[in-house]
């Protein structure tokens, strides 16, 4: 349940920031969408366990705001910079506990402690059908590494209610990050377990992903999507990995949103 939430939260509360106003920053026509996601996903990164889980959805934003495409895969974040073809903002991320309670795979290691990862994040429309999302994130309290997620996304609408997206991902992570997820230092190899091993800094994961939105009346969102990634580098030597778990990760879900639009003055 706790990468549920994890997975879920990534990239579903997005707020640009919008010309000055003549009253107050919050003055306009604003929404809120409500809704939930069900999926099976790896109980945590690099694990052969699959587990149904369901998480909570939440997006508040202008409505006179124009976002050509969001991903799930996108983390809340705030635009202080919008021309149309270019956005740039500060981006940050919640980082749920990892531990023995997660799976009995973790038992003998390190917990990773509930925390945040904050940052910037940029994205490119160099076509009317593509989107090119960077984030980049320092951990805070659950690691002291840096994060850098890149996601290319090319969209088409079917109809006028039908949109299909796909597209690679790739995650890079600083020795911080990659230790706090896949070391394995003395003590816990005796406590756990597994093979001592020393974690560096690289690329953690590529893949791939896609999703079907279908608006189902103007207020009600829905969307099938699925993706893979394979652990690489540094993350697929992990004892954790090789002997626990898979390099390769899969999820598969769906998501349903009711927007709520409101006014403040």
């Amino acid at each position: 349940m706790r990468n549920g939430i994890l997975t879920a939260l990534s990239g579903l509360f997005v707020l640009s920031a919008s010309p000055a106003l003549a009253d107050a920053w919050w003055s306009g026509d604003w929404y809120l969408k409500v809704g939930g996601s069900a999926f099976v996903a790896p109980r945590y990164q690099g694990d052969n366990s699959y587990l149904f889980q369901g998480t909570p959805m939440i997006s508040l934003g202008r409505a006179d705001q124009t976002v050509r495409f969001t991903s799930r895969n996108d983390n809340p974040s705030f635009s202080v910079y919008d021309n149309g073809a270019v956005r740039a903002g500060i981006v940050g991320k919640l980082i749920l506990p990892r531990d023995k309670d997660t799976s009995s795979d973790l038992k003998g290691l390190d917990p990773v402690r509930l925390g945040v990862e904050a940052g910037v994040f940029t994205e490119v429309y160099p076509t009317d059908w593509m989107r090119i999302r960077a984030e980049v994130r320092r951990g805070i309290r659950s690691h002291d590494g840096i994060v850098a997620d890149v996601a290319a996304d090319a969209f088409t609408d079917v109809t006028d209610t039908v949109r299909l997206s796909a597209g690679p991902r790739l995650s890079f992570a600083t020795k911080g990050y990659m230790d706090a997820y896949y070391g394995v230092d003395a003590k816990e190899a005796a406590r756990s377990g597994l093979k001592k091993y020393k974690a560096d800094g690289g690329i953690q994961s590529a893949g791939l992903g896609a999703a079907i939105d279908w608006k189902a009346t103007e207020k009600v969102d829905t969307s099938l999507f699925a993706e893979y990634s394979r652990l690489t580098g540094p993350a697929a030597d992990s004892s954790l990995v090789r002997e626990r778990g898979n390099r390769n990760q899969f999820l598969i879900g769906v998501s349903a949103t009711y927007r709520f639009d409101f006014h403040l003055d």
